[in-house]
């Protein structure tokens, strides 16, 4: 069968001319308030999209999701590990910079499974596509290979320097790259990182996205940001959006309880990875694992960062 599959975009509520045969949710976190309003109204649009299905249409959602009026006749919820859900992972393993698990369902179970890429809810995204996967009548076989072979997506817990990769400094530098821009995202991008590499010092720096996202959800960024060992933000990217008072990245900064964290610019940021970030990781009895986030132009700083990376010697 010919299969398409289109990623939908709740932004502007384009979703909504959708009808698809399969429609997974996995998150339903407020955003695009700027948009919707309020919380509430935004998650509405999701369940308008949900009944957009196409009749005897299948519908995944997370099991996190809240919201139980959804009305699709055939309804999966999936988990990363919890047993109430109708398909989650087990044993799950920790190899190599990546996970092995095995996939539980009601009817059907698909063991050793290997994702070759970093960050828990990547697992909790696979255990969504192998589902349809197997709804698509795609032998086991074909679905274990294909995550395996799968290199991840750009910018999406994206290794620019992998691990055991950098020789350079005393102690290795691993370096990950993510389009995180989203409080809960960031969550889940330093929760992974620190699950599994519990024996670096994390260091991430944040381009905060949109003055409007940055001001309603200011605290929640703190919150996410401060599980991070030494956190450097960035100013804000304003995209499609003008200036609003009072709004900077101060606003997250003032809120947050790690007090190894500044505000700096671009070529602030360069010049203390040269200057003050590799000594540190070269006097630390720690390894490091560091990261970019955020979905402005954050992503054209990464190759000068991994040049200077790479290249340091003492």
């Amino acid at each position: 069968n010919n299969v398409s599959v289109a990623e939908a975009d709740e932004y502007d509520r384009s979703f909504l001319q959708l009808s698809p045969d399969v429609a997974l949710i996995s998150s339903m976190d407020a955003d695009h308030l700027d948009i919707y309003g309020t919380k509430e109204k935004m998650e509405d649009s999701f369940i308008e999209f949900s009944k957009k299905l196409k009749p005897n249409g299948l519908l995944l959602t997370n099991y996190n999701i809240t919201r139980k009026d959804f009305s699709a006749a055939n309804h999966i919820r999936y988990s990363l590990q919890n047993e109430s859900a109708n398909a989650y992972a087990v044993n799950i393993t920790m190899r190599k910079g990546g996970y092995q698990f095995d996939v539980i369902t009601s009817t059907w179970v698909l063991s050793n499974v290997q994702l070759n890429m970093g960050g828990m809810h990547n697992v909790e995204n696979a255990i969504g596509a192998i589902v349809i996967a197997h709804h698509l009548k795609i032998d086991d076989d074909k679905i274990k290979n294909a995550v395996s072979d799968f290199k991840g997506v750009k910018r999406r817990f994206e290794y620019i320097i992998a691990p055991n990769e950098n020789k350079g400094a005393k102690n290795k530098i691993i370096y990950v790259d993510d389009y995180a821009h989203h409080p809960q995202e960031l969550n889940a991008l330093i929760a992974g990182a620190k699950t599994l590499f519990s024996d670096c010092k994390c260091t991430i720096v944040f381009q905060p996205h949109l003055f409007s996202r940055t001001k309603d959800f200011a605290k929640d960024f703190a919150e996410s940001l401060d599980q991070a060992d030494e956190i450097v933000l960035l100013p804000i990217y304003p995209a499609r959006e003008l200036p609003m008072e009072g709004v900077t990245s101060n606003l997250i900064l003032d809120q947050m309880k790690n007090t190894n964290s500044r505000i700096l610019t671009k070529e602030e940021l360069l010049k203390y990875l040269q200057d003050g970030y590799l000594k540190k990781v070269d006097e630390s009895e720690l390894s490091s694992v560091f990261i970019t986030s955020g979905a402005g132009d954050i992503d054209q700083l990464v190759q000068p960062i991994k040049e200077i990376l790479m290249n340091y010697t003492r």
